[in-house]
C-alpha cells in the first residue's frame, strides 16, 4: 500500500512515498524556493542518484502539481497513476488542544487547522495550502493530518500551565504545547524496541537535536513534559533560537534598542542561539571547527548548548523518577557523538548504571505514513 507524505514549509514542499507494508521508501524529494524567481525540483528515487533541476513554482498548489508530475513521469516516476496512492499524510505543526492524535481531514478539521494558524503563523498556512493542493490534484484520495503538538497533549496541567493570569489561558489558549511530537513518539517507540520491552513499561528522555532542539520526558509511551512551549522558542539553545531566558529581557531590549515586536521576534528566532553567541554560524559543524581553532565564542556557544541539555535531562529524570534510556536523535544528536559522550559521562552517576544512552535515526515521515495508512484502512 502506497502512502505519500507531504511536509509544506513557507518556501518548500518536501515529500516521500512509502510502501507502508514493507516500511520502505520508494522515493523522496522537494520543491525548494517556492515563490522565488527560480525554484528547484529535487528528486531522489530509492537506490538511485538524486537529481536537481530548475523550475518555476509560484505557490504550493503548483508545487503539488510538480510533485505529482514527477511521481507519474513515464521515464523516472514510480507511479502509473495518482490513484495508486492509498492516502496522503500531511505534517501539520499546530493542532492546539483539539487534536491528541492524527485525524482524517474534512471541512471541520480544515477550519480547526486554519484557526490554529494564529498560534503557528509560519507553519500552518503553508500546510493548509499543501492540503488544498493535494485535495485538488489527488482527488478522491483520503488526506490525513499528523500534528506535531498531538503527542504532548498527555502532559498534565501542572506541566503545561504558565504562571500568568489564568484568564489569558482561557481567552488566548496560552500554554505549553510542545513540538517535534512525531519525532519524540518515534524515538520513544524505537527505544522500547531496542531495550526489548513494551513501550508502556519504559521511561525515556528523548533528545531531538537539530537546528531546532527539544527534549521530552516520556513515561510509558506518553509525553509528560517537553522543553518547547507556546512556540518552538522555549527550552534548549538552538541554531538560531534563544531558548530559555528571563522574559524581562524582551521588554528591556525593546525599550533600549527602540525596536518593535516583529523585530524582537526576529532577533529571538533568527539571530540568537548558536549563531548569536558564536557570531560564526548556526551550524554545529562550524561551531566544532571553531573549537578546533580556539575560538572563545564558539567554545561558549558549545558549552551553553551542552549545559542546557544536561540541565533538562536532570530535571526530567526528577519528573520521571526512573529513567530506562536517554535517546539522542536529529542531525546533531545522530552525528555529533562527543555531545552524547560528554553528557553520559556527567549524568551516569545520577541516572545509574541501568540507564541506557542510545542513538536512533528519527523517522517522522515513516510514522506519518503509518498513521495515514492505519486511519485510511480503518475508515474504509
Amino acid at each position: 500500500m502506497l502512502i505519500l507524505v507531504v511536509n509544506c514549509g513557507s518556501s518548500s514542499a518536501k515529500y516521500e512515498l512509502f510502501n507502508v507494508e514493507k516500511e520502505t521508501s520508494l522515493c523522496r524529494g522537494a520543491v525548494e524556493r517556492i515563490g522565488e524567481q527560480t525554484s528547484w525540483m529535487v528528486y531522489h528515487p530509492s537506490g538511485k542518484d538524486q537529481t536537481k533541476q530548475k523550475t518555476v513554482c509560484p505557490d504550493h498548489h503548483r508545487a503539488i502539481e510538480l510533485i505529482r508530475d514527477t511521481l507519474v513521469d513515464a521515464q523516472k516516476g514510480v507511479l502509473k497513476d495518482v490513484m495508486d496512492v492509498m492516502g496522503v499524510g500531511h505534517r501539520v505543526v499546530h493542532g492546539g488542544e483539539e487534536f491528541n492524535q492524527s485525524t482524517l481531514i474534512d471541512a471541520k478539521v480544515m477550519k480547526s487547522i486554519e484557526k490554529f494558524s494564529a498560534l503557528a503563523p509560519l507553519h500552518n498556512p503553508p500546510a493548509i495550502e499543501g492540503i488544498k493542493g493535494c485535495m485538488r490534484i489527488f482527488q478522491g484520495v483520503p488526506q490525513v493530518a499528523v500534528f506535531d503538538t498531538a503527542f504532548h497533549q498527555t502532559m498534565p496541567e501542572q506541566a503545561f500551565a504558565y504562571g500568568i493570569p489564568y484568564k489569558f489561558y482561557k481567552k488566548y489558549s496560552i500554554r505549553k504545547y510542545g513540538f517535534h511530537g512525531t519525532s519524540h513518539r518515534y524515538i520513544s517507540m524505537k527505544a522500547a524496541e531496542l531495550l526489548g520491552c513494551p513501550v508502556q513499561d519504559v521511561n525515556v528522555i528523548s533528545v531531538h537535536l537539530g537546528n531546532g532542539c527539544s527534549i521530552a520526558a516520556v513515561a510509558g509511551g506518553k509525553s509528560i513534559d517537553t522543553s518547547m512551549g507556546f512556540t518552538p522558542l522555549e527550552g534548549l539553545l538552538m541554531g538560531t533560537r534563544s531558548g530559555d531566558m528571563d522574559p524581562a529581557v524582551v521588554t528591556f531590549l525593546m525599550r533600549a534598542e527602540n525596536i518593535g515586536p516583529e523585530e524582537m521576534d526576529g532577533i529571538m528566532n533568527k539571530k540568537s542561539g548558536l549563531l548569536g553567541i558564536s557570531g560564526i554560524s548556526n551550524d554545529m559543524r562550524d561551531i566544532l571547527s571553531g573549537l578546533q581553532e580556539g575560538n572563545a565564542r564558539a567554545r561558549l556557544a558549545y558549552d551553553v548548548f551542552v549545559y542546557r541539555i544536561k540541565k533538562y535531562i536532570g530535571a526530567y529524570a526528577a519528573v520521571l523518577g526512573k529513567v530506562d534510556a536517554v535517546v539522542f536523535a536529529g542531525g546533531i544528536g545522530e552525528n555529533v557523538p562527543e555531545i552524547k559522550s560528554e553528557i553520559k559521562r556527567h549524568l551516569r552517576p545520577m541516572l545509574g548504571s541501568a540507564c541506557e544512552f542510545l542513538t536512533v535515526r528519527t523517522n517522522e515521515e515513516l510514522l506519518i505514513a503509518k498513521d495515514t495508512y492505519n486511519l485510511v484502512k480503518r475508515s474504509a
